[in-house]
């Protein structure tokens, strides 16, 4: 049975111009999932290999300097229960993964980059929003039923779904930090950023102000304040930009915070939004260096988002770290459609913080479960100590965006039994038969302190019919092991997923679930 929590108690512990098909673009905002506007994308998939069969993977070439770039990190094996009942992790509402795999399909490469929770969180899922005037501004909505991929195990799901109440009438104060270097001037770079930024101009209105800079061997103030009501001089701007130079993106960046620290908004909405293919070349360039500027600059209360452009040189390590060191999100454009799911759609997600780095800790109970796996995000796994840890940054999470994970479980059996004949320990299992309890902590937007509530989630939760929601999400997941090669694929069929997804569409008003159905028939066997 799906189940909507209430939180117990718990103690502290423009105008488009037609592009070929085939334009890429990779955009990091913050709060980036949901809708589109319905644009479909021609899935090619000639040539096109699954990777690796089991665990055993043979390790990629080193890759040319040109190559993209992309940070794998190891998925997280299967945890006892008895020794290890607690995980930590970030909040992650970043979805270039699945953007980049449709991008990766389209052109018949092989998938690289994929990051399972990045496909599950770019579809929006129907769970309750938080009422007006709710204490919390989120709900936190969970279900068990088996595995599909191993049905002796069984699947939970996590779903936060944040408020859609803005959290602030002040306005936007943007800085557009764009990367006019040489290798931005290919048609799918330069040419769809203008597009792709004209589509944001024209949500703004006088209330907003936006400055843009450009950088390649120097960085230069194109525009500084400008009301977002003029419409028409910003996207002038776009369009006259022009591509060449060296890449010096650090001292772009100085000067973007220094423009939005300059034109300040108290209240409001302060973002730097980099747009890029994220190959520097000039001054800083490592993803090391970049995150250790854009955390200096964290606390001044101005959010920063990265976009990168194009294909074939994507340096996704480099943007996805900025992204995340910078109190923003990643996501991938493919087309202008995505554009538009982006920078549109998802307007107040993208541009409003309702809860700031959001951290999940789940406890798991050892009369129910096991042991159990986290899949998905690998990268944003935390100490179990960093939970109270208020200095330790992790997600923020948007005006009506939703946060999905999955843990998969390994019921208790009967060589699980508490050993009760220890002579210097006594491990006891309460009674309770909760198959865990969900604990959330999270920061007011620009607060220091933050906040923790817990859901518990009762034998109810477990049902043999799970919703549409779960359905589809899980298959998406599903998709992601095979991607990935993951050792804990089981018995992920591609026809299993395929199946599942397409007989839980639901509304979808934008198409988005008809066209991963659509993707997964066209992912080759």
């Amino acid at each position: 049975m799906r189940t909507a929590l209430h939180a117990r108690p718990t103690p502290a512990l423009p105008v488009a111009v037609p592009l070929a098909a085939g334009l890429a673009v990779v955009l990091a905002l913050a709060g980036c999932t949901g809708s589109a506007d319905g644009g479909e994308t021609a899935v090619d998939a000639t040539n096109l290999s699954l990777p690796g069969a089991g665990p055993d993977v043979a390790p990629a070439p080193i890759a040319p300097e040109d190559a993209e770039v992309y940070d794998d990190s190891p998925e997280q094996p299967f945890q006892d229960v008895a020794t290890s009942p607690l995980s930590t992790f970030a909040a992650d509402v970043d979805t270039a993964s699945y953007a980049n795999l449709r991008r990766q399909v389209n052109q018949g490469v092989r998938p690289e980059g994929v990051r399972i929770e990045e496909l599950v969180n770019y579809f929006d899922y129907d769970y309750p929003a938080p009422a007006p005037g709710a204490e919390h501004p989120f709900t936190v909505t969970t279900e068990v039923a088996a595995a599909p991929w191993n049905p002796e195990h069984q699947l939970a799901m996590i779903g936060v779904q944040a408020t859609e109440a803005i959290p602030t009438s002040e306005g936007n104060n943007i800085v557009f930090l764009l990367d006019v270097s040489g290798s931005m001037d290919e048609p799918n770079k330069l040419p769809l950023l203008a597009e792709s930024f004209a589509l944001l101009v024209e949500q703004l209105d006088e209330d907003d102000r936006v400055s843009i800079v450009t950088y390649a061997g120097d960085d230069r103030v194109v525009a500084d304040s400008v009301p977002g009501s003029e419409h028409g001089v910003l996207v002038d701007h776009l369009r006259s930009l022009r591509a060449g130079g060296s890449t010096g993106g650090a001292a772009g960046l100085a000067t973007a915070y220094e423009l939005a620290e300059k034109n300040f908004v108290e209240g409001g909405n302060n973002r730097v939004i980099l747009a890029t293919d994220g190959d520097f070349n000039v001054g800083p360039a490592t993803p090391q260096e970049l995150t250790e500027l854009v955390e200096g600059e964290r606390e001044s209360g101005v959010y920063v988002s990265v976009l990168g452009f194009g294909m074939g040189n994507l340096k996704d390590s480099t943007m996805e770290a900025i992204a995340d060191h910078g109190n923003g999100n990643y996501a991938y454009i493919d087309t202008l459609a995505e554009a538009r799911k982006v920078l549109v759609d998802e307007f107040g997600s993208t541009m409003f913080v309702v809860a700031q780095d959001l951290k999940v800790q789940v406890e798991l109970n050892p009369a129910r479960v096991g042991s159990y796996r986290l899949v998905g995000y690998d990268n944003r796994r935390l100490d179990d100590e960093e939970f109270a840890d208020d200095a330790r940054d992790a997600g923020d999470v948007g005006a009506g965006h939703s946060v999905t994970a999955f843990y998969e479980l390994v019921p208790v059996g009967p060589d699980d039994a508490e050993n009760t004949d220890l002579t210097y320990s006594d491990r006891r299992v309460g009674a309770s038969d909760d198959f865990m309890t969900v604990r959330v902590r999270y920061k007011e937007p620009g607060g220091a302190e933050s906040t923790q509530v817990g859901f518990p989630v009762e034998a109810g939760a477990l049902t043999a019919t799970p919703s549409a929601d779960f359905a589809f999400a899980s298959a998406v997941a599903e998709l992601g092991l095979l991607a990935s090669g993951s050792a804990y694929r089981g018995d992920a069929d591609l026809d299993a997923v395929r199946e599942r997804a397409a007989g839980a569409l639901g509304a979808d008003p934008y198409g988005l679930r008809a066209e991963f159905v659509d993707l997964v028939a066209a992912y080759p066997r």
